[in-house]
């Protein structure tokens, strides 16, 4: 949900008062015709305000929650186990796999891939949104998303599948699964792990709590369905090649 023009004003002026346009959007890389339009509709987007909120050294979600559509966002709550795993990304996943496959004749673990060594790609990823609402999906939490704010289901669903969900929706999404309210902002992209208060080391320390099979079992999962996902995009590039073949 966009912030209305007036409230953003507001807020702008108390972290930066008497400070220009121009200065503000040099500053914060945002073009001075998009904050003008923005501001002539009377809703400014959120992205908007998190650029400005970290040009200015401001924490991006403090500042969301001092606006009434994400007063929630003060619940600073850390992230479930799940939601962490969920935002490690699939090659992060196989590699720890590999890592963990790595053993001398004797069975032994290799020395060379202790826990933890590895670097894991930064969130999010490329199913970052989807893995995360299924984490944290308890078989009905999208039908509770869609009655909260009024979504249909099919179009709660089509944002999954792109890897996207709408700030507002990212933070309903959070309330009615009871997960911190930052989450989502974080599968999104919205804001960072560090942004959201996500200990340092989080997803790595959440990847290394895992067993051997349930790491062996998630990554599965996850080429499952990737797996189903390729074959989707190699069968609509068939048709339509079949389509440009019959226009001659």
């Amino acid at each position: 949900m966009p912030i209305p023009a007036k409230a953003f004003q507001r807020w702008l002026h108390g972290i930066a008062p008497n400070t220009s346009t121009s200065d503000i959007c040099r500053v914060s890389g945002i073009k001075r015709t998009t904050l003008a339009q923005q501001l002539v509709r009377g809703k400014v987007a959120e992205t908007t305000v998190v650029s400005i909120s970290r040009a200015y050294s401001v924490n991006p979600v403090s500042a969301l929650a001092a606006f009434d559509a994400y007063s929630q966002l003060t619940d600073t709550r850390p992230p479930s186990r799940s939601e962490l795993v969920s935002q490690i990304s699939t090659p992060d996943l196989l590699r720890a796999v590999l890592a963990r496959s790595a053993a001398d004749p004797g069975g032994v673990p290799a020395a060379a891939a202790p826990a933890g060594s590895s670097v894991l790609e930064p969130a999010p990823h490329a199913t970052s949104v989807k893995n995360w609402v299924e984490a944290i999906d308890d078989g009905e939490l999208r039908h509770r998303v869609s009655a909260a704010t009024g979504i249909a289901p099919q179009n709660y669903s089509a944002q999954l599948t792109a890897n996207r969900l709408a700030p507002e929706l990212a933070v309903a999404t959070s309330l009615a699964a009871g997960v911190a309210p930052a989450s989502g902002l974080v599968a999104t992209g919205l804001v960072t792990e560090a942004e959201a208060g996500w200990p340092p080391g989080a997803r790595q320390a959440a990847l290394d709590s895992l067993s051997d099979a349930e790491l062996t079992t998630l990554a599965g999962d996850r080429l499952q369905t990737l797996g189903r996902a390729l074959r989707r995009q190699e069968h609509d590039h068939e048709k339509t090649e079949k389509i440009w073949e019959n226009l001659g």
